[in-house]
């Protein structure tokens, strides 16, 4: 008899207790892969097929299209032995059998295939983001991953190209003409292009388009290829998590597999659990362009992104997908090149000669017949099929743009996609315009928008003028004061403001020279008023030098406008217990200091010279082609320079003061340099045409400048080139001499001396 060990309970409790803490420690180690486990896998799935049903025309093979030894969980011996011994029962019973689908025979499990693809075989080694997908996944989840995960900008514009899979050759000035076209409409407008991704047919001619402006530019333009996994080759080698992947593009000819297009920049590939077949990638890519067309270009204009389809060559197929687009709400405008073979050319045909309503004449439509049968060799039923579909779409003509190289109107395959879409967005003049500024084509504006008679609402050109100042569209705005934008009306307290507090446009350091001035850290959501836009100009110029943004007469009508909303920012300047204003005519008087402000005045709340106070938010914001331009217009352009030149130059010195990037005060001191040129060019010019002139500019004392003259800025500024001018030194020895008599000019010898 087995001795029987006896546990005592002392034992058994440690047991117990050591069994639990095992356990529990496995729990822990299993949550902590899950938490580590990424974003994308936690978000995306592959699927595959789990139930074999072997297909009639290859019975070793799967319905799904994969050979039965290459299922998941089943080894190819027992696959064969249990198809060969169903082989007869199958073929018996073939009616009767299971159809294989989707839903019943794959299953879903985390993805396995997303990181980097490093292409090889090329002259460059070409890199690009993917990630495999089921092809049912929900399409804010994708936008996700391109937004954040990928880091891609949300486009201005979404260009879906579709055509042949099959190749075929596009004549070689059309080719060019179409690539030329293509990248031109994306990269001047921010557009993302969807194509099918592999390297076939249409595809391949984005891929060379993309190619030929990479050797060119190393502008990346955001291509993003949708395929279907299953007809990818070596797709195996795409197998791995948060992985960067050589992936071989030479294409093998006996196979029915592509390989990927190695000038995309991402892929989303999408599993149906089938293998080499088309079509996975159809619902989700649709889907995903339409989720997309809802977002907003951005915060300042209210417009989705527009979509447009361009159709290049192609099969029956794609005049279905055609009709598709006209009919999505709202409808998507369709754009087909002409001369490039197949269905563009029979659209073309059909956009040519139908009528109204999709309406053809009996002899050119029995034309059409025969020419749709001879295209895809079908049948008279089949092409009277197509051919009713063919005018479903004609009944939206207006929706589709025929480009026709050489044709007048349209020169440049980007003017028809960006004209198409315009067209068929139905919008009004502002809400074309809105696009116009975020696509930043002044020429679509200048030729399609801005046209003879067009009826703009009250206040809509001033809206776009303030979306051109804010995202820094210098074109814009000189063509929406051609078209008779007043900047004396539209610059107002609150849209000066509002231009200094913007988010958008290039980096600038003003925020560092508020929280400088303010000598404290400012909170993240704070709103810059123009007093502290005064102190930092005073700051920045130094000295004795006064902002009209902190004079008595200011102030006090800020707090009347804006008293409760901007408490802290009149704190700083002593104004916290000023009583606010009400309507009508107020006098204040304080230390013999008069203020009278008629707040029923509609000017109180404009500037006299707004060109002055634009130029100098422009330096402030560092946009210095906007900078340059506003200096061109209004008045007192000498003084205009010489104050961009110190407040440039001043900021470059703050820049390398706080450790900023070099590049910074290097870009601001290339801005005061070209400043204090345009000032030597003007003092110059002045001089050859009038002496006396030219030294009355340097001793005029402005009223706009803080009652400084041209000599005190330039001094200020140290501008030794302006100071060395032969009229500048004329001046100077007149002055030490005592001949040259002038009006309150104690403070300008002051200034002089000082500054020697």
């Amino acid at each position: 008899m087995s001795p029987i060990t006896v546990v005592s309970s002392a034992n058994l409790t440690t047991l117990l207790l050591g069994f639990i803490a095992g356990l529990r420690s496995w729990l822990d180690s299993k949550a902590d892969d899950q938490a580590q486990k990424s974003w994308i896998e936690r978000a995306f799935y592959k699927r595959e097929c789990v139930h074999i049903i072997p297909s009639t025309k290859d019975p070793h093979r799967c319905c799904c299209g994969r050979l039965i030894g290459q299922h998941v969980g089943l080894t190819p011996s027992i696959s064969i032995i249990q198809n060969e011994k169903n082989e007869s029962r199958l073929a018996r019973n073939d009616i009767q059998s299971e159809k294989w689908s989707i839903s019943k025979h794959t299953q879903l499990s985390p993805t396995d295939a997303f990181g980097t693809i490093e292409f090889q075989g090329g002259g460059h080694s070409n890199k690009a983001m993917y990630v495999r997908v089921s092809f049912d996944t929900k399409p804010d989840l994708l936008l996700h991953l391109m937004t954040k995960e990928w880091q891609l900008e949300l486009p201005k514009l979404l260009i879906s190209v579709h055509g042949g899979l099959q190749n075929f050759e596009l004549q070689p000035k059309l080719k060019q003409v179409f690539g030329k076209g293509l990248i031109k409409a994306a990269m001047t407008t921010g557009a993302w292009i969807f194509t099918g991704g592999v390297n076939t047919g249409v595809i391949r001619h984005v891929g060379d388009a993309l190619k030929d402006h990479a050797s060119k530019s190393r502008g990346k333009i955001c291509t993003i290829g949708i395929a279907p996994w299953g007809i990818v080759e070596n797709q195996e080698d795409l197998i791995g998590k948060d992985v960067v992947r050589p992936y071989q593009t030479m294409s093998n000819p006996m196979s029915k597999l592509t390989v990927l297009n190695s000038m995309h920049s991402h892929f989303i590939l999408a599993d149906n659990g089938t293998t080499g077949k088309y079509g996975a990638e159809v619902k989700l890519r649709r889907q995903l362009e339409k989720h997309i067309s809802l977002q907003k270009i951005n915060t300042r204009i209210g417009q989705g992104v527009p979509v447009v389809a361009l159709i290049v060559e192609g099969g029956p197929n794609v005049i279905s997908i055609v009709l598709e687009y006209l009919r999505d709400t709202p409808p998507v405008p369709v754009v087909v090149c002409d001369g490039s073979g197949r269905a563009s050319d029979i659209l073309a045909f059909g956009h040519k000669y139908s009528e109204e309503g999709g309406l053809i004449n009996e002899s050119l439509r029995d034309q059409l017949l025969v020419t749709i049968q001879k295209t895809f060799t079908y049948t008279r039923t089949q092409a009277q099929h197509l051919f009713i579909i063919l005018m479903e779409c004609m009944k939206k003509k207006e929706l589709i743009t025929v480009f026709r190289m050489g044709s007048e109107g349209h020169q440049d395959i980007d003017l028809a996609i960006l004209t198409a879409l315009l067209k068929g967005a139905n919008a009004s003049a502002p809400d074309q315009l809105s696009l116009a500024l975020a696509w930043n084509r002044v020429d679509i504006a200048r030729s399609q928008i801005f046209i003879y008679g067009q009826q703009w609402p009250v206040g809509s050109l001033e809206q776009a003028m303030l979306d051109a100042l804010v995202l820094d569209r210098v074109d814009f705005v000189k063509l929406l004061i051609e078209n008779g934008v007043s900047m004396h009306r539209f610059l107002t307290i609150s849209r000066l403001e509002e231009l200094y507090n913007t988010r958008h446009g290039p980096s600038n350091t003003l925020y560092h020279l508020v929280r400088d001035v303010k000598k404290g850290n400012l909170p993240p959501d704070y709103r810059i008023s123009l007093i502290d836009i005064g102190l930092v100009i005073e700051y920045l110029m130094g000295g004795a030098y006064r902002c009209n943004y902190t004079r008595k007469r200011f102030r006090t009508l800020y707090h009347n406008l804006f008293g409760p909303k901007r408490p802290k920012a009149l704190k700083l300047l002593g104004m916290e217990d000023d009583v606010p204003l009400r309507r009508g005519r107020k006098t204040t008087k304080k230390r013999e200091e008069e203020v009278d402000i008629d707040l029923d005045d509609p000017e109180i709340n404009h500037f006299p010279f707004p060109f002055h106070e634009l130029m100098v938010w422009a330096v402030l914001m560092k946009r210095q082609k906007m900078a340059l331009f506003f200096w061109q217009h209004g008045e007192e352009a000498m003084a205009k320079a010489l104050v961009a030149c110190k407040l440039c130059k001043a900021m470059a010195h703050e820049a390398s003061e706080n450790d900023m990037v070099d590049d910074i005060s290097q870009e601001l001191n290339h801005n005061s340099r070209d400043f204090g040129q345009l000032a030597v060019e003007l003092l110059d010019q002045s001089y050859k045409q009038d002496e006396q002139l030219a030294m009355k500019l340097l001793t005029y004392e402005l009223k706009n400048w803080s009652n400084a003259t041209c000599l005190q800025l330039a001094v200020a500024a140290k501008h030794r080139d302006f100071i060395a001018h032969t009229c500048s030194q004329m001046l100077l020895t007149d002055m030490w001499m005592g001949r040259l008599r002038m009006r309150k000019n104690s403070s300008l010898k002051l200034g002089v001396q000082e500054q020697r």
